[in-house]
């Protein structure tokens, strides 16, 4: 890989279980925050000393969803200024620069585009964006299942002059490759042209396998290229086995044993070379994986 990209961090969930912090379901990752937040701070400093350019607040778990209604009507805001805090204070203290990039996770669920509502959204995406804003670089919706989840996240953004990366989740078992697709079932290409139409500064993907990586990029780059566009490509796959719908919102899911920092090297090297020019981890994807990406980076 050559040296003009940028390296993001990798799954803050699964690395906060590794570290042995408060950690179940429904809460995830959100439980280290609220009840042991010394140990986000320290997840976010084990990425940033393997390499990455890019910390993600921990933010993903703060919806509905996994802290339950009340605890979101009461606690909302207060968590997301807590976690954004915490990756600024190990971005101020890095001796490079390291950006903060603000997630805005599924409203309603990871994999689950049938439920997203577009009316209730707005109160469950602003007490995110306020209590985030005074701490973060950029902002990343990320794990978009569907169009209209990523259109909402643009169109509550507007204003913000800050950037705007989108990153959406493919179908792990659509086995025609070169035409990926959404867990939606919504065509990638069709999705990238109305999120370039909106003038988002980067598209990512996440959460899915390596192996539907590729595809994704290759529609990515097709259409940027035509349509003359200068938002960034980038990739963040995870660890896990093909994964259902329903299956980021139960139990913990396994890890792929075969998924080494080499490998993953590997794979982040041939989506560089399609024309990926912003590459991190996302769940069970480590900050030895981080590492191995920075090491072969020049």
């Amino acid at each position: 890989m050559t040296s003009n990209f940028t390296i993001l961090d990798g799954g803050m969930g699964r690395e906060l279980h590794r570290m042995g912090a408060p950690f179940r379901q429904p809460e995830w990752s959100a439980l280290a925050l609220m009840l042991a937040p010394e140990t986000v701070e320290r997840a976010h400093q084990r990425f940033a000393d393997a390499g990455a350019e890019v910390i993600t607040t921990n933010s993903y778990a703060l919806v509905p969803f996994h802290i339950g209604e009340q605890k979101f009507k009461t606690e909302a805001r207060f968590l997301a200024d807590l976690a954004g805090g915490l990756a600024r204070k190990v971005a101020n203290s890095a001796r490079r620069r390291i950006l903060v990039a603000g997630s805005l996770p599924p409203l309603f669920g990871s994999y689950r585009p049938d439920l997203f509502d577009e009316a209730g959204a707005p109160a469950i995406i602003r007490p995110l964006i306020d209590g985030l804003s005074p701490h973060i670089d950029l902002w990343l919706a990320e794990t978009q299942s569907s169009l209209a989840e990523a259109r909402f996240a643009r169109e509550a953004l507007r204003g913000d002059a800050r950037p705007f990366w989108v990153s959406f989740t493919l179908d792990d078992e659509n086995e025609d490759l070169a035409r990926p697709k959404l867990r939606s079932g919504e065509c990638v290409a069709a999705v990238i042209t109305t999120m370039l139409e909106l003038g988002v500064d980067a598209v990512l993907f996440n959460c899915s396998q390596p192996e539907v990586m590729a595809g994704a990029v290759d529609a990515a780059r097709a259409i940027r290229d035509v349509r003359g566009a200068k938002a960034r490509i980038g990739i963040y796959a995870n660890a896990f086995p093909p994964q259902r719908d329903e299956a980021a919102n139960e139990g913990l899911s396994d890890i792929r044993a075969d998924l080494t920092p080499d490998r993953y090297a590997r794979f982040a090297k041939d989506w560089r070379e399609r024309g990926a020019e912003i590459i991190g981890g996302c769940c069970g994807i480590g900050p030895e994986h981080i590492a191995a990406l920075t090491a072969k980076r020049g």
